[in-house]
């Protein structure tokens, strides 16, 4: 069934709701299961035509026009849209909230319920069960069924995002006609997850934190949650990007006085943090981060990544960006390599850009051309 709830006194969420629930990977059931999507386009007669986009840590599923809390533009509304790469006017574009966010799909904002699915009238919180990518694209999953659709056109999505195409494709081939993994990885590096834990622990660290029940107290762990976006936000860029921008500039001073000077990336980081404590929940953000850290997609398969893709009928599209440190090319290709043991239709592009791994989501031309080339040929081919 599908429901429109409340998220704050003014936003609403377009929702399906699954009664039945569903089985983690962790071994724990939600039920009911709750999907937040938005759509975009029209579905053709034939449901041949459903591009799915799986977005990133702290994105969600409005991904093209106005944000309803924030106001701001949809996070990737240089790609969606009417004669764009993801062209609304040839695709129905999907995009969910993933499971265990805090924008409408079940996750440790909503309401808590039993083992038999009842409610308790309070959220779910840090009892919010631990959940993985593929217990990520199994909601999706589920979501697209209810949506009547058998096979989806593609599915596309950048950095955690693209752990979640790969996911689709490993999981359900015959379901996903062409892949398209953004500046992603098969794995989660140590790296990678040595700055989640900080951002972790700097939420942890807060005094408001409250072991993770802030909301009985009306409170909110503002301060860590903000550092914690600070912390990630400057793996989204590379040096030369924050040179670029900001260089040793101060805000709203001439000269250093060793008093509250304030150098603009400071300035810059202070302001990505306040802004997404207004729009993310702390304990969404611990459920998520874990999840991208337990991801290896390898793991089930002897560590042969290409075994989680033997016999594949989806074709592939693989895209980094030369300046990204958090998911370097070389994870890109590492993802190719297997790939081409397993004969699977497979094209790869690095993209020459100063940006970092925000490039995926700024205006990159050669990306989009080579992205909306791809997209086209596989329509053409599947004759959507």
């Amino acid at each position: 069934m599908n429901e429109v709830v409340p998220f704050s006194p003014d936003v609403a969420h377009q929702r399906a709701v699954f009664p039945d629930g569903l089985l983690l990977d962790s071994g724990a059931t939600i039920a009911p299961l709750i999907v937040a999507y938005e759509t975009y386009g029209t579905l053709d007669a034939t449901r041949g035509n459903a591009v799915l986009v799986c977005h990133a840590l702290t994105g969600d599923q409005y991904l093209a026009g106005r944000h309803p809390v924030t106001g701001r533009p949809g996070w990737w509304e240089a790609v969606v849209g009417p004669g764009l790469p993801i062209d609304t006017d040839r695709f129905f574009v999907i995009c969910a909230n993933v499971l265990g966010g805090c924008m409408g799909s079940s996750g440790p904002r909503e309401e808590m319920t039993d083992a038999e699915g009842q409610p308790l009238g309070r959220p779910w919180g840090t009892d919010f069960p631990s959940v993985t990518i593929r217990d990520m694209v199994r909601a999706q999953k589920r979501l697209v069924e209810h949506l009547g659709i058998d096979r989806l056109l593609a599915v596309v999505g950048g950095s955690m995002g693209g752990m979640q195409a790969l996911q689709w494709a490993a999981t359900y081939p015959e379901a996903v006609f062409a892949c398209a993994p953004i500046a992603t990885a098969a794995h989660h590096s140590a790296q990678n997850i040595a700055f989640h834990e900080v951002g972790r622990a700097a939420i942890h660290a807060d005094p408001d934190w409250c072991g993770g029940a802030y909301w009985r107290k009306g409170r909110l762990p503002a301060q860590g949650l903000s550092v914690a976006r600070m912390v990630a936000h400057i793996t989204y860029l590379s040096e030369s990007a924050l040179t670029r921008k900001f260089g040793r500039r101060l805000q709203g001073a001439k000269a250093v006085t060793f008093l509250e000077d304030v150098f603009a990336v400071e300035s810059y980081l202070r302001h990505q943090g306040s802004t997404f404590i207004r729009r993310f929940d702390a304990n969404s953000y611990l459920t998520i981060t874990r999840a991208m850290d337990y991801f290896d997609l390898a793991a089930d398969f002897d560590g042969d990544l290409s075994q989680a893709f033997r016999g594949t009928p989806t074709r592939f599209f693989l895209a980094s960006f030369s300046s990204d440190w958090l998911f370097p090319t070389a994870e890109s290709r590492a993802i190719t390599r297997a790939l081409n043991r397993a004969a699977a239709r497979t094209s790869f592009i690095e993209i020459a850009s100063d940006k970092g791994h925000d490039a995926f989501l700024l205006d990159e031309p050669e990306f989009h051309a080579a992205l909306g080339g791809f997209l086209r040929g596989a329509a053409d081919a599947a004759g959507a």
